[in-house]
C-alpha cells in the first residue's frame, strides 16, 4: 500500500471505461484533476491531447469511477482498538475502494457528544485515509432511554442518528426521537431487532439450527420492528432508514410504506445477497452475523428488493472481531464480519450473475448512500473532490487472511473466489492505494 501526502497538481486520467452512476456516464474517456478536484470529465476528453502541465496516468482501459461510499461500519476506535482503529479500517477501506464511510456510535466513549464526534473527524483528517464521518447516538450512552441532542451533534458534524447495534425498543422513546429529528429534517437509522425475541439466539431460527443444535433467531425480530417503526413514522412524519434487512417480509414492510409516501428507505448488506444460513456450515463462527444468515427464500428476497429499487443502497456492515471473540463455540462467539475490502467484489456478483448492470450496481455503494446521507460524495463530475477508484470488474481473486489490511480478519467470504479488484484508490487527489505497491 502506497499513501502520497502530497496533493498533485494536474492529473490527466486517460484511457478509461468511466462510470457514473449518478449521471448515466459509461464510456471510454478521461478524467482531469487539478490538486483536489475533478476539473472536467468527458468521453471526449483529451482526444486533442493532455495539458502540457497534466501528469498522465494511462488507465489501460480498466474502469473509473467515484470511489465507494459505506454508510455502515464500526471503526473499533475509540475504545475497542484491539479490533479495529481509525488506522488499519482505513487502510482496509482504501484497499477496498471505500474513499468515505460513516461509522457508527458504537464505540467507548460513545458518540453522543460534540466531543466525540469531533475527535473522530480530526483524528481521520490527520491519517489522511478514508473520510470518516460519524453518526450520532439516538440515546444518551446508547441505554435506549432518554434521547441525545441530535440537532447540537447535527451541528458538530454527525450525518444521521442510530443507536447502532442495537434497537431503540422503547416505541415512546423511538416516537419522541423521530419527532425531533422531524423538527431538524434529521435522518433516523434503525436497526430493526426485538431483541426480547432474539437475546437468546445465535442463528437463523429453522430447521438448519435445528440440526445444529443452536437457539434461533426468528424472522419475527426483525419484521415487528420494522413494523412498529413504519406506524410510528407515519405518526410522526420523521425520516427513517432501515440498516440491513434480511427478511422477505420486511422488505415488504418497507415496499408497502414507500407505495404509501412514507419518508422510509432501507438498506442491505452483500451477505444477505450473496450467503444464506448454510453458510454456518460446521459451526463456522466467521458466519455468524447480525442480523444472522437467512434461508435462501430471503436471500432472493433481498436480491429482489435491490433489483426492484425497494433497497436504497448497499453498505458493508464492517464490524471486525479478535480472534479470541470469533475463535469460539458458536453459540459463544461474537457477532459480525468484515466487510470493506469486500464490498466492491461481492456487489459486483449481482453484475456477473445478471441481476444489475454496472451502473445501477456501483450507485448502491457510491451516489445513493451518499445522497441519503447528505454527502457530496460519490460522483464522477466537474466541482466534486477528486475521490476516484480505479478497478477491473472481472479480475479474480480470493478472500484471505493474508489479503485484508483489516485489522481483525473475520470475513463471512473467507476462502470466497470473487470477481472486481481494486488498482488504485485517489483522495482528494492523492493516491492512497496502489494494488503494485
Amino acid at each position: 500500500m502506497s499513501v502520497n501526502d502530497k496533493t498533485p497538481g494536474k492529473v490527466a486520467y486517460t484511457n478509461a471505461r468511466l462510470l457514473d452512476p449518478a449521471s448515466g456516464l459509461d464510456a471510454m474517456g478521461g478524467v482531469l484533476t487539478s490538486g483536489k478536484e475533478i476539473i472536467d470529465v468527458g468521453a471526449g476528453l483529451f482526444v486533442d491531447g493532455t495539458p502540457d502541465d497534466a501528469q498522465v496516468m494511462d488507465c489501460g482501459g480498466a474502469c473509473l469511477a467515484p470511489g465507494l461510499v459505506d454508510i455502515r461500519m464500526h471503526t473499533g476506535e475509540p475504545g475497542e482498538e484491539h479490533k479495529e482503529t481509525l488506522v488499519t479500517s482505513g487502510r482496509a477501506a482504501v484497499a477496498g475502494g471505500v474513499t468515505t464511510m460513516v461509522c457508527l456510535p458504537n464505540t467507548d466513549p460513545v458518540i453522543d457528544d460534540m466531543s466525540t464526534v469531533e475527535f473522530v473527524a480530526r483524528r481521520a483528517r490527520l491519517l489522511g485515509l478514508a473520510k470518516v464521518y460519524c453518526y450520532g447516538a439516538i440515546t444518551k450512552g446508547l441505554k435506549g432511554t432518554e434521547i441525545t441532542e441530535m440537532a447540537m451533534l447535527a451541528d458538530s458534524g454527525a450525518v444521521a442518528f442510530t443507536d447502532g447495534l442495537r434497537g431503540v425498543a422503547d416505541a415512546l422513546v423511538m416516537t419522541r426521537a423521530l419527532s425531533y429529528a422531524s423538527s431538524f429534517g434529521l435522518l433516523i437509522v434503525q436497526h430493526p431487532e426485538e431483541r426480547s425475541l432474539s437475546a437468546e439466539g445465535s442463528m437463523n431460527a429453522g430447521e438448519t439450527a435445528t440440526r445444529l443444535g443452536l437457539t434461533g433467531i426468528p424472522k419475527q425480530a426483525e419484521v415487528i420492528m420494522v413494523d412498529r417503526d413504519l406506524r410510528l413514522a407515519e405518526l410522526t412524519g420523521g425520516r427513517l432508514h432501515f440498516a440491513h434487512l434480511s427478511t422477505a417480509e420486511s422488505i415488504e414492510a418497507v415496499r408497502r410504506a414507500k407505495a404509501a409516501g412514507l419518508a422510509v428507505t432501507c438498506d442491505t448488506a452483500p451477505p444477505y445477497f450473496a450467503l444464506n444460513e448454510m453458510a454456518v456450515g460446521d459451526y463456522r463462527s466467521f458466519a455468524k452475523l447480525s442480523p444472522p444468515l437467512r434461508d435462501e427464500s430471503d436471500r432472493q428476497a433481498v436480491i429482489a428488493g435491490i433489483t426492484d429499487g425497494t433497497i436504497d443502497a448497499i453498505a458493508s456492515d464492517h464490524l471486525p472481531q479478535d480472534e479470541e471473540s470469533k475463535r469460539l463455540p458458536f453459540g459463544e462467539a461474537a457477532f459480525g464480519g468484515t466487510g470493506l475490502e469486500t464490498l466492491l467484489a461481492v456487489t459486483l456478483e449481482m453484475v456477473h450473475n445478471g441481476h444489475l448492470d454496472i451502473l445501477t450496481a456501483l450507485g448502491l455503494i457510491t451516489s445513493k448512500p451518499a445522497a441519503l446521507m447528505g454527502l457530496s460524495a460519490g460522483q464522477l463530475a466537474a466541482g466534486r473532490r477528486a475521490d476516484l477508484i480505479l478497478f477491473e470488474p472481472d479480475r479474480g481473486w480470493k478472500v484471505t487472511d493474508a489479503r485484508l489490511h483489516s485489522k481483525s480478519k473475520n470475513s463471512p467470504f473467507d476462502g470466497r473466489p470473487v470477481q472486481g479488484r481494486v488498482l488504485q484508490t485517489v483522495i482528494d487527489g492523492r493516491t492512497v492505494f496502489n494494488l503494485e505497491d
